[in-house]
């Protein structure tokens, strides 16, 4: 099994896109809805973070949607320290980390970011 995608509610779906590509190095797809609407997500490796506008989500969606409820990981293959170094560069402040965790697959190097919305995002590299 593996994830194919999960959604974002988020205040901004441009800012959430340049912070994403720029300190995460996600790249923004555009795609049509089955309905016809056209959206976004960023790409993640084979997986994707569909976004949706809060106050104009697409149904059907989660029974309590909000910004900033979110706390995930995203697997990185750029080293740890090279990614707290651009972060820094763009004002992104590192809430926690690097600090070893224990993934899906076995142990991670982690830090911990906060996006525009707030969600706590683990950025980490596998060290198996």
């Amino acid at each position: 099994m593996k994830i194919d995608h999960f959604v974002l509610t988020v205040e901004s779906i441009e800012d959430t896109c340049a912070f994403y590509n720029s300190v995460v190095g996600l790249n923004t797809i555009t795609f049509v809805g089955t309905d016809g609407e056209i959206r976004k997500a960023l790409q993640c490796g084979e997986s994707k973070i569909n976004l949706h506008q809060v106050g104009q989500e697409f149904e059907p969606k989660a029974g309590h949607v909000m910004p900033g409820s979110a706390d995930f990981c995203i697997i990185v293959s750029e080293d740890i320290e090279s990614l707290v170094s651009r972060a820094a560069k763009l004002g992104v402040k590192v809430e926690d980390g690097p600090v070893s965790r224990t993934g899906a697959v076995g142990p991670l190097m982690s830090v911990y970011i906060r996006d525009p919305d707030h969600n706590l995002v683990e950025l980490a590299n596998q060290l198996l």
